[in-house]
């Protein structure tokens, strides 16, 4: 156990589930107009940890998933530019699904950071998306657009 009581697997668990929280927030905050800290608010409150039907939710790391968020919204405008110039298929990210904006802003917000390796990054968010989407061709195209956006973010880590 580390010096605060935490494994590395349980800090682990909870920064990939800040992640998932992160995907979430986005996606409420563009869907209600709320602003970033009544979200960040309302997460941290009472989403995490939370019991639902039964089910515990996992803790989030929370400075994790505030610095995803406030970097999302604070660079919003060159993360979209750079999801834009990943999306080869010629979708502007605006007709991209909002789970996958989210998705996208989320990531692009980490990857502003040399904290955690680009490869890890995409890979967690490949399992978001995942979680999202269980059975559809998403978590493909998130591998390939995350894999083009840390590839400019961040090109020296490859």
């Amino acid at each position: 156990m580390t010096s605060n009581g935490l494994s590395g697997n349980q800090k682990r668990k909870m920064k990939s589930a800040s992640r998932l929280y992160a995907v979430q927030a986005l996606f409420q905050m563009e869907h209600s107009a709320q602003t970033v800290d009544v979200v960040r608010h309302e997460f941290i409150d009472h989403r995490f940890g939370a019991v639902y039907e039964g089910d515990e939710m996992q803790e989030g790391d929370v400075d994790h998933f505030s610095r995803v968020l406030e970097d999302a919204v604070n660079y919003q405008a060159p993360i979209d530019q750079m999801a834009n110039r990943a999306i080869v298929a010629k979708w502007a990210i605006a007709r991209i699904d909002p789970t996958l904006r989210a998705l996208f802003r989320a990531a692009g917000a980490e990857f502003r950071h040399d904290d955690t390796p680009p490869r890890v990054v995409i890979k967690e968010y490949v399992d978001v998306a995942h979680a999202f989407f269980p059975d559809g061709r998403e978590p493909s195209f998130v591998n390939a657009v995350l894999d083009h956006m840390a590839r400019e973010a961040r090109p020296e880590a490859f």
